[in-house]
C-alpha cells in the first residue's frame, strides 16, 4: 500500500498532465498515491521539514497520506508540540493525510486533515500551528489554515482521491 516517492512516479504524473493538456486528450486520468506524491513533492518539499527522509505515500480511503522520518526540532520541538514533545525522540516518523482542493487556476492546496507523530495523533487544532513551523515565504491568498500550496497547470480543474487512486480532471473549455 505504501509506495516510495520516485522519479518514475513523477514522470508518469507529468505524462498524464501532458495528455490532459491536449484539446483532444482525455478528460481525466488515474494515478497511484505514490505517483502523484512524487510529482507534488516538488511543491511540498519546500514546506516539509528539511530533515525529511524515507518519504512514502499511500491512498487510504479518501485521503492521500505522506509519511517521512523527521527531526522534531524542524517542527518547532516542544514549542509547537507542547507536552507531546516529552514522550518523543529527536527523530520520529511523521505521517500526514489530506485531500486536494483546486483554489484557482495554477493553485491548489493539500489540505492536511490529520497528522501523526509516531503513533500519536495530533488534535486538529494543532495542525495549522505545526504546518506554520515548517512554512517558508508568504502564504497565497485563499489558502486554508491547514493547507499547503501546490502549483498546478492552469488546465487542471479537480483532484479526487478514493478507491486506492488519485484522479486528475481537466477543466472544461469556457
Amino acid at each position: 500500500m505504501w509506495e516510495p516517492l520516485t522519479p518514475q512516479g513523477a514522470e508518469r504524473t507529468r505524462q498524464l498532465l501532458t495528455r490532459l493538456s491536449r484539446p483532444t486528450g482525455p478528460v481525466f486520468g488515474n494515478l497511484s498515491g505514490g505517483e502523484v506524491a512524487s510529482y507534488v513533492y516538488q511543491s511540498l518539499a519546500k514546506q516539509l521539514p528539511p530533515s525529511a527522509d524515507s518519504i512514502e505515500a499511500a491512498v487510504i480511503g479518501d485521503r492521500l497520506y505522506i509519511r517521512a522520518s523527521v527531526l522534531l526540532k524542524d517542527l518547532g520541538g516542544s514549542a509547537s508540540l507542547g507536552p507531546l514533545a516529552g514522550v518523543l525522540g529527536d527523530r520520529e516518523r511523521m505521517e500526514f493525510g489530506g485531500t486536494f482542493h483546486v483554489i484557482r487556476p495554477e493553485l491548489a492546496e493539500f489540505q492536511v486533515k490529520d497528522i501523526k507523530i509516531r503513533d500519536l495523533s495530533l488534535p486538529s487544532a494543532m495542525i495549522p500551528r505545526v504546518l506554520r513551523q515548517t512554512e517558508r515565504g508568504s502564504r497565497p491568498q485563499g489558502l486554508s489554515p491547514d493547507g499547503l500550496p501546490i502549483v498546478i497547470p492552469p488546465y487542471l480543474g479537480d483532484v479526487r482521491i478514493g478507491s486506492g487512486k488519485v484522479t486528475l480532471y481537466k477543466t472544461t473549455p469556457q
